[in-house]
């Protein structure tokens, strides 16, 4: 494991307004096993929505800000990959005509970690003491879940083993979906402007979904959770952090 012992969650919009039960099962994860969590009260928005809706003036104001938020600690962990992105990939297209912000969006980008991938990076055991008990329910019986893929986590970030090795490591057997990876609908901005396309969307993520014969779908992307918990009806869609940290307690 790094030294690294400190982190600061940055927690996202959308878990901050909608599932903050989100937020809160990464804190008491991240402690589970060791980490000190700081909460920068300062934060807001990343800036995506600005991003994809053509804003950019706005978005690299909102960058700018968050850099200078978050630059202080050693490491940054979000509970999804879409804001992730943003951070890591998109702030220094935003800032390239700039050098001295350039300098510090690559350096933030260099030590923020969607969740899991923070797990990986650091070689953490979820096992031990948070190997999940007899009495820790799904995961300790062994029932199966499927695992959706977001396309900012899977198609930017290149992360597709990293949350099902955290999932695999607490107990869990990950039962594929014949498309994991296939869009869930969301897509931010295109749910809103093509809600039909991004429904039947969603309802064939679904299908796919309940063809495995799981009773839960974990996703680690707040986005994907939210379109497809609006369509679902007889399985359960679950955040990863909470997947995780129900059965470490």
């Amino acid at each position: 494991m790094s030294e690294t012992k400190t982190v600061a969650l940055f927690t996202t919009c959308m878990v901050d307004q909608i599932m903050p039960e989100v937020g809160v099962a990464t804190v008491h994860l991240l402690r589970r096993l060791g980490y000190e969590v700081a909460f920068p009260e300062a934060q807001t928005c990343c800036g995506q929505p600005f991003y994809n809706s053509g804003f950019q003036k706005e978005t690299a104001n909102l960058a700018r800000r968050t850099i200078e938020i978050l630059e202080p600690y050693e490491a940054v962990v979000l509970p999804g990959g879409s804001c992730t992105t943003m951070i890591r990939l998109e702030y220094a297209h935003l800032l390239a005509d700039e050098p001295d912000w350039l300098r510090r969006a690559n350096e933030l980008a260099a030590k923020t970690f969607e969740l899991s991938q923070f797990l990986a990076r650091e070689g953490v055991e979820l096992s031990g003491d948070a190997t999940p008990s007899a009495s820790s329910g799904q995961a300790a019986t062994g029932q199966p879940i499927t695992y959706h893929d977001s396309c900012h986590m899977c198609r930017m970030l290149g992360l597709k083993e990293e949350p099902r090795e955290a999932l695999t490591a607490v107990g869990y057997t990950i039962t594929e979906m014949a498309e994991s990876d296939r869009c869930c609908g969301f897509g931010g901005l295109f749910s809103i402007r093509m809600p039909e396309v991004s429904n039947a969307m969603t309802a064939d993520k679904l299908r796919q979904a309940e063809a495995t014969g799981a009773h839960t779908i974990v996703t680690a992307d707040p986005g994907c959770l939210m379109q497809m918990r609006g369509l679902a009806e007889g399985v359960e869609v679950k955040h990863l952090a909470v997947a995780l940290e129900e059965v470490t307690r």
